[in-house]
């Protein structure tokens, strides 16, 4: 391998901050539902999956999203969300549209946020367990 080589792969590692986020859950097959949903309008999809987890993300047991059966689950303070990138203004609709109809919860319908930025448009929900998620596109 040579040192350009070595150097590329240095940087597509460090490009990359996280390896995959694990959620708990108290009732997977609800919280797969919504996550189906939520996820597949912005294009990922199950990637894996058994009786006490499900994985999402784009390829074959790679996760990014895993949701880890958890009966005494809770979520994490009001402070913390996770948010999603979206392809395009119509992906947020669509995460937030149909996650709703799934057992979501609204905390911010999709549109405009000018306080994070001219272009930063973004849809907010509340998972089955509490958690805050947030799917957004900003160019």
């Amino acid at each position: 391998m040579s040192p350009y080589s070595v150097l590329i792969d240095i940087a597509r590692r460090q490009t990359r901050m996280l390896h995959h986020i694990s959620l708990p859950v108290r009732d997977l097959a609800h919280s797969g539902a919504f996550y189906d949903a939520a996820l597949g309008a912005l294009g990922y999809r199950r990637v894996f999956e058994d009786d006490e987890a499900i994985g999402y993300g784009v390829e074959d047991d790679k996760d990014l999203l895993c949701l880890k059966l958890n009966p005494e689950a809770h979520a994490a303070s009001p402070g913390f969300h996770l948010a999603f990138s979206a392809p395009d203004r119509a992906a947020v609709d669509r995460f937030h549209s149909d996650a709703l109809t799934v057992g979501g919860t609204d905390n911010g319908s999709p549109g405009l946020r000018p306080d994070y930025g001219q272009s930063y448009y973004a849809a907010f929900l509340i998972d089955p367990d509490g958690h805050r998620i947030e799917a957004v596109i900003n160019r």
